[in-house]
């Protein structure tokens, strides 16, 4: 799986348990370190443990490998490190503290598809079709 791939795949991943304001930062020009970055809002230390569990389960069932997982008993900040991919798991206050976004300003945002706001909007071109 290329690591846009599966940057999106983590991403759909962690919306699927309620994450918030996911951001997916492409660093392969500004970092040696990863391709991606993915950042996520919680609203409780038990969502981002969930959120962390479903995506380590994720990637596993695609048979991507995870290197660690680290802060996952706090829940305050969980950061999965799955080499091209790390994603960033944060309770809202910690994230706007750490303010990941300002510091890697110039990373190039990866738009993320919604597939629920697609379905809504063939819905709504079949409807007004039939007007």
């Amino acid at each position: 799986m290329k690591s846009r791939e599966k940057a999106l795949l983590v991403a759909e991943l962690a919306r699927s348990k309620k994450a918030q304001g996911l951001v997916i930062l492409d660093m392969k020009k500004l970092s040696n370190i990863t391709d991606y970055f993915i950042i996520a809002t919680s609203a409780s230390t038990r969502r981002s443990q969930t959120i962390a569990e479903t995506i380590e389960e994720g990637l596993l069932k695609a048979r991507e490998p995870v290197s660690s997982i680290e802060g996952r008993q706090d829940g305050e900040w969980i950061l999965i490190d799955a080499y091209d991919v790390v994603t960033h798991i944060f309770k809202s206050e910690v994230r706007d503290f750490y303010n990941l976004e300002s510091l890697w300003s110039d990373a190039p945002r990866v738009r993320i598809c919604r597939r629920s706001q697609k379905k809504k909007i063939k819905h709504s071109k079949k409807s007004s079709k039939r007007k």
